[in-house]
């Protein structure tokens, strides 16, 4: 039961972080946007805890790509599948069908620094687990 409330609470943080990013970004998000960004936080932190040695980098490499594709699949569901439009980067360079760029998979590359951080404090803070160390390489 505890790893399903801390799971509960680490997609809640992720969801609300990733709503509040996009609303600082272009000024409004979308309610699905909560989803997305609860699952991305999941598993960049999952990713954390099954590699804690792997360097910062590497950890931060792979939460883009992780980030990136989720951010395609939902893309391909809600904008082209269901017709929400909710995003559309079809004017950005090297778009793949206007769900997802390379200029967006260098913020969530950059992004996913602060999110492992955060993953790794509140795991400490809140959840009492052991306090994470780093390597960049």
């Amino acid at each position: 039961m505890k790893h399903i409330v801390k799971g509960l609470i680490l997609f809640c943080i992720g969801g609300f972080t990733y709503v509040g990013i996009e609303i600082l970004a272009r000024g409004y998000s979308h309610w699905s946007m909560f989803l997305v960004g609860g699952i991305c936080f999941l598993l960049i932190g999952l990713l954390n805890e099954i590699t804690p040695t792997m360097p910062l980098l590497n950890q931060m490499l792979i939460s883009c790509v992780m980030v990136t594709i989720i951010e395609f699949v939902s893309g391909c569901i809600l904008n082209i599948w269901l017709q929400m439009d909710i995003w559309d980067y079809t004017d950005e360079i090297g778009n793949i069908l206007g769900q997802i760029c390379p200029k967006h998979s260098l913020y969530w590359f950059l992004l996913s620094f602060v999110a492992i951080l955060l993953d790794d404090f509140i795991r400490h803070e809140v959840f009492k687990e052991p306090k994470q160390t780093y390597t960049l390489f």
